[in-house]
């Protein structure tokens, strides 16, 4: 018998709908309900795509013994962290408190009166293995300990909440925005987190890209060796659009790599990292390194993008699974299997000349490395031949059941039941999460527009604007953003970090086509409600959550701590200082400012914390705006110029082809295009 998560909204929940375990879902009741019974809660957050969270839930939360312990001692939640990121934020810093590595899914035992949490961790095998207990065994002494140790409860508690409140004050300090060191400091520290080392093998490895950014940002500068600075950032590069991580069949990038050498992925895609990798390929290819492998690399991530993640709304699916079915029959599905290849497959179905080519080009032996079948690694960069794109297009043909020139459209399967009982013409697919999230859309959409600016294939372009408009025309409810939409319905309040990432990306339409003014003026509706309902009044920075939408946290935090993806405070300040540059508002800047000066002590204390916020930097010391002619505009967005906006216009002085503002003043115009070009470097660029 199905619990209340079969009537959910998020596939994640509905994941866990036929579990023995009473599970509640988060809301008021839920709450209400625990506290009138003195039950702790035990709160349990995840994601549908997240293979931990699979294994979990077809262990623990499916063993009976395991339920009806659970079900009499506990109120237990269920919480998709991709609905609720600032309760999973929240709860996952207070974990780490607790000494324990975070991770999905996380479970954490709260008190029902306070919602405080007093013990938490993340995957708990069944039985005790892997160096940890089993789950029965962990909910027994929470339950005892709850029961018998109220003044150690009460005051680990106590410590907990003190804890926590303090991390959301942030240290008042006079920092020097202008000062080089600090910014130098800063580039150099984040460029070092994505250097691996692979001769440490167990190490994962994932896309870092809010870090690569920043690194690619700061080799236009002098401070140190900018030739090591561009070695990193195209080694970056090279190992996203060679290694395991990208799906050289079918396109599309896996979340991370289990090793250091790039070769076996977690499987998993999501929409997000595959948004940042696209536009920091384009950027690459930009700024010169025009390595094909790059190019092929978001041809097809886009090409997967469309045929598969692409709703017939418009906008773009959440993620896919990691782990898919070989057979209708089997209870689990297995991890890559839709992905993977065993040797012996690939000599039944390639030509001995074929199998050689293929062998020539990816890392394959009959042994595999990955669980006896082979995950595809090129071994060096450069163009395919035209006879390695025949041999792609068979292996996507036994993927797919059909040829790539005519499968435009895969239709998702969107739960299990979808996989197994659906006739698939090539292997089951992994099922595909298809809930619409604004902040995910909103990265695709930028690495869509900074793809057609660098390449100019108008389907580039159709994609991003397709999935804006969508935002735009059925994410507005009352005049407020919801952060979600399942099936056409709009559903739970946006966060900050899809104001941040939607402006962001409205912005990017109008540098990579600023003969359309429309996108501006969209950007500059949507800070407006950005700032009505999330800007701290008294410390400066936006709160993760809204004003009118934050009863049921602990505390109310500003997160500029990037991870898989940016930090929303990073990118919201870089958003007000291009809306300044682009309108000449300088309540913009001063907000930028007055949030630079909030976030000082973390650019000062931790700045491997927050790259984002050094792109902000950069945006508010060396940012400028360029005035000039479409013909000219149109060789200039091809172009790496990361902190620099642009603007058509026809009123130029006499004899110029372009202007160059920064901060409050103008250069003399410019009276050649190379004239023009130099004063951009000029200002966006400091020599020590």
């Amino acid at each position: 018998m199905s619990n209340r998560l079969a009537t959910a909204q998020s596939l994640y929940l509905r994941k866990h709908a036929d579990n023995p375990i009473d599970w509640w879902y988060w809301c008021e009741e839920a709450l209400l309900t625990a506290k009138q019974s003195n039950r702790p809660i035990f709160l349990s957050i995840g994601y549908s795509s997240c293979h931990w969270c699979t294994v979990m839930e077809g262990e623990a939360f499916s063993d009976q013994a395991i339920a009806a312990y659970l079900n009499d001692n506990f109120l237990p939640i269920k919480l998709d962290r991709e609905e609720r990121p600032d309760l999973d934020s929240l709860y996952m810093q207070a974990v780490q408190m607790m000494g324990i590595q975070g991770g999905w899914p996380l479970n954490i035992f709260l008190t029902p009166d306070d919602l405080v949490p007093f013990y938490g961790g993340t995957y708990f095998p069944i039985e005790p293995r892997y160096g940890r207990p089993g789950f029965l065994q962990v909910l027994q002494s929470i339950r005892r300990f709850y029961d018998t140790e109220k003044d150690k409860l009460n005051s680990f508690k106590h410590e907990i909440l003190d804890t926590l409140q303090k991390s959301a004050i942030l240290p008042v300090t006079n920092a020097e925005l202008l000062n080089n060191e600090l910014f130098y400091r800063g580039i150099t520290a984040n460029t070092e987190v994505i250097i691996v080392n692979p001769q440490d093998f167990n190490r994962p490895c994932f896309p870092m890209i809010p870090y690569a950014n920043l690194a690619l940002q700061g080799s236009r500068f002098a401070f140190q060796s900018q030739e090591n600075q561009a070695t990193v950032t195209y080694q970056r590069g090279e190992d996203l659009a060679l290694g395991g991580i990208y799906d050289h069949v079918g396109g599309g990038f896996h979340r991370y790599t289990v090793d250091s050498t790039w070769t076996v992925p977690h499987f998993e895609k999501m929409l997000y990292d595959n948004g940042q990798i696209v536009e920091y390929l384009a950027n690459l290819w930009s700024q010169g390194h025009q390595e094909p492998a790059f190019k092929r690399a978001i041809a097809r991530t886009v090409e997967w993008l469309q045929r598969e993640m692409t709703a017939p709304q418009g906008y773009f699916y959440a993620a896919q699974d990691a782990d898919n079915f070989t057979t209708p029959d089997e209870k689990e599905p297995e991890e890559g299997a839709f992905y993977v290849w065993k040797y012996q497959e690939l000599e039944d179905c390639l030509t001995s000349e074929e199998l050689k080519l293929l062998e020539a080009t990816f890392s394959l032996t009959a042994e595999g490395n990955f669980e006896g079948s082979n995950v595809l690694q090129r071994r060096m960069g450069g163009e395919f031949s035209e006879a390695l794109e025949v041999i792609l297009d068979k292996l996507f043909m036994i993927r797919y059941g059909s040829s790539r020139k005519t499968l435009t459209t895969f239709p998702p399967a969107k739960n299990n039941q979808e996989a197994k009982n659906q006739t698939w013409p090539g292997r089951i697919p992994p099922v595909t999460d298809t809930k619409m999230i604004v902040a995910w859309n909103s990265l695709m959409i930028s690495g869509l527009a900074r793809a057609y600016g660098v390449f100019g294939d108008p389907l580039y372009w159709e994609l991003a604007i397709n999935a804006t408009e969508f935002i735009l025309q059925e994410q507005w409810v009352n005049n407020r953003l919801y952060r979600l939409n399942y099936e056409g319905q709009p559903s739970v309040l946006a966060q900050a970090e899809d104001y941040a990432f939607f402006i962001k990306a409205l912005l990017d339409l109008q540098k990579a086509n600023p003969w359309e003014r429309q996108w501006l003026e969209k950007a500059k509706e949507v800070q407006e409600e950005f700032d009505e309902f999330f800007w701290s009044i008294e410390g400066g920075g936006y709160y993760n959550n809204a004003s009118d939408n934050s009863g049921d946290l602990l505390i109310r935090e500003r997160s500029y701590i990037d991870n898989a993806t940016p930090s929303a405070n990073g990118v919201a300040l870089s958003n007000l200082v291009r809306l300044s540059r682009l309108t000449d508002d300088l309540d913009y800047l001063h907000r930028a400012e007055q949030g630079l000066q909030t976030f000082s002590s973390v650019l000062s204390q931790s700045p491997k914390a927050c790259p984002s916020l050094f792109v902000a930097l950069d945006w508010y010391r060396f940012g400028n705006s360029v005035q000039t002619t479409e013909e000219i505009l149109k060789q200039f967005i091809t172009q790496y110029f990361p902190v620099t906006v642009y603007q058509l216009t026809d009123h130029l002085p006499d004899n110029s082809v372009g202007l160059v503002c920064q901060g409050l003043s103008c250069l003399e115009p410019a009276k050649t295009k190379n004239q023009l070009f130099s004063q951009i470097q000029e200002t966006t660029t400091l020599n020590t």
